[in-house]
């Protein structure tokens, strides 16, 4: 059980889980729409708490922008890619492209102003 079972959005929206390359090439590489990608442990407590973060971020802006989350129990092949060296990494994507990321903790303002900034279309 990962963290994200812990945790459930009041109106169901949850961010997907990623596992395997296939599905990233299929849920972020090929998104129309921008992607936020967090890679979490489950041994990691600012993992914990960006949760319900992320919970609402995907609720807030379904459709428009799609959250998803990698375990550090996922393939092997896809957490190389990803080359991620500490959780929760936050990569964020367009059109396939990565645009940037961060290490820690984002709080819930910080993710609807980096969407509003960087995706003003996609705002609610």
């Amino acid at each position: 059980m990962g963290i994200f079972d812990w945790f459930k959005a009041a109106d169901g929206v949850r961010p997907a889980a990623i596992r395997t390359l296939p599905q990233w090439q299929e849920q972020v590489k090929k998104a129309e729409n921008p992607v936020i990608l967090e890679v979490w442990s489950d041994n990691c407590p600012p993992c914990r708490r960006m949760v319900p973060v992320l919970d609402k971020v995907a609720s807030r802006y379904a459709g428009r922008v799609t959250v998803v989350t990698v375990g550090t129990d996922a393939d092997l092949a896809l957490l190389r890619m990803l080359q991620v060296r500490s959780t929760p990494t936050v990569v964020i994507y367009d059109r396939g492209e990565e645009l940037g990321r961060m290490v820690g903790f984002r709080p819930e303002g910080w993710f609807h102003q980096m969407i509003e900034a960087e995706f003003p279309s996609a705002t609610a």
